[in-house]
């Protein structure tokens, strides 16, 4: 059977998540039942992906991959499923025929997130159910002394669900960068995170962290401290999903860039 890439973007609000669930609408149903549709065969198989985001978090470049019975030209199979989904809010960015030892979550080297937290004492009206709004201004320069403890390989437990099921708390964080943009009356803070892999909640906990750190609750220092307890108790607050955007996934090669495989010129 072919095996289609594709780059997927949703709107967690309405989703229990992107894994499918018997009773609740999830991500993956929607774009299995689309898939359902393009072609009666596909009906009780399943496609993965390269995150299973949780309910609420929101993606701008998840992959998932398919095997289909057709060979779909690449443009034809993103522009069908868009169709099929509507009115869902997921969107294929792309499609891209891959090798059959393709896989969108054990063949990932990097997953990129982002969070978006907004301080200002009015309430968000466009940005609502897409940012973590607090009251008061951080202190930016404190969050980036907090996040530098961090980075590199830890056991992270602190920073891991109770419900997390992966084998080993240890991961390594190869980024978190912390950057500042104006919005009216308030400032957005970026949290960009970048690496192999992450533990359930992982990001969640580690801004909500930080926004402690930012609020002059925990001095700098605290954030090792709490690291190195390797202790869930030791950690600051969870903070909501709805800041949450899974942005990117990184490949040994980038499957829909069509230079990287050989093909010619990408676009059409």
């Amino acid at each position: 059977m072919p095996r289609f890439a594709l780059q997927v973007e949703y709107d967690g609000a309405p989703f229990a998540g992107w894994q499918a669930q018997a009773d609740q609408p999830s991500v993956q149903g929607a774009l299995e039942a689309a898939l359902a549709r393009l072609d009666p065969n596909f009906a009780g198989r399943r496609i993965a992906a390269a995150g299973r985001t949780d309910a609420g978090v929101h993606a701008t470049g998840q992959v998932a991959h398919a095997d289909l019975d057709r060979d779909w030209d690449p443009f034809r199979l993103s522009e069908a499923l868009n169709w099929h989904l509507k009115p869902a809010p997921v969107a294929i960015l792309q499609a891209a025929r891959v090798d059959d030892d393709f896989h969108a979550r054990f063949s990932a080297q990097e997953r990129r997130y982002l969070f978006r937290l907004v301080a200002r004492r009015a309430p968000v009206t466009h940005l609502k159910g897409r940012v973590w709004q607090v009251l008061n201004p951080l202190d930016v320069d404190a969050m980036r002394a907090g996040a530098a403890h961090l980075i590199g390989r830890h056991d992270f437990t602190t920073f891991r669900s109770s419900l997390c099921q992966a084998a080993s708390p240890v991961k390594s964080l190869d980024e978190i960068r912390i950057e500042t943009a104006e919005v009216p009356q308030g400032v957005e803070y970026r949290f960009s995170l970048r690496a192999r892999s992450f533990l359930h909640n992982q990001v969640r906990s580690i801004v909500g962290t930080l926004e402690r750190v930012g609020a002059g609750s925990w001095p700098p220092a605290r954030v090792a401290e709490a690291l190195a307890a390797r202790d869930r108790a030791a950690c600051g607050p969870v903070c909501p999903p709805q800041g949450l955007y899974l942005t990117g996934v990184g490949y040994p090669r980038d499957p829909f860039d069509l230079r990287a495989r050989g093909e010619g010129p990408t676009g059409r």
